[in-house]
């Protein structure tokens, strides 16, 4: 396995997931581990998408609740990082999760939007959707706030 190195200093939160959305950098571990990706990004805008599958299942036969809460996270801290300055970043401080449909195999692709709400120098906040990419049902939603940060160099 190759090391992951943290986010470029020289680069912008949007310059590095954009990086990430088209191949040229390496996507993080958690969504090769989570079977997921970065498929558009924007300012203030990151979506990602995934197939559920039985290895993401409970000991209930169903999607387990941290496949959700995951996506919801990871598009909305994503969506926050699209609004950085090169040498800035972030950490979730707070996430709160809606789960509102179950997740199984047969739900199929899944898709999870963020977007910020406001960004200080401070901190951030964002919400997102989880919904099935064929209806458009929802099946979690959720919101976040997070640190602002200077990265280490």
């Amino acid at each position: 396995m190759t090391e992951l190195t943290s986010r470029p200093t020289d680069l912008t939160g949007l310059e590095h997931l954009r990086a990430i959305a088209d191949g040229t950098l390496e996507a993080p571990p958690i969504a090769r581990l989570m079977g997921f990706d970065l498929v558009e990004v924007e300012e203030g805008r990151a979506l990602f998408a995934a197939t559920p599958t039985e290895a993401h299942y409970n000991p209930i036969g169903s999607v387990h609740g941290g496949f959700a809460a995951t996506l919801l996270d990871s598009a909305m801290g994503c969506a926050v990082q699209t609004t950085l300055p090169a040498g800035v970043g972030y950490t979730t401080l707070e996430i709160s999760a809606n789960l509102v449909r179950g997740i199984t195999a047969a739900t199929g692709r899944v898709l999870c939007e963020g977007r910020t709400l406001h960004v200080g120098r401070r901190a951030a906040t964002a919400e997102a959707r989880l919904t099935q990419a064929s209806t458009g049902k929802l099946l979690a939603h959720g919101t976040t706030t997070c640190l602002v940060t200077e990265l280490a160099g």
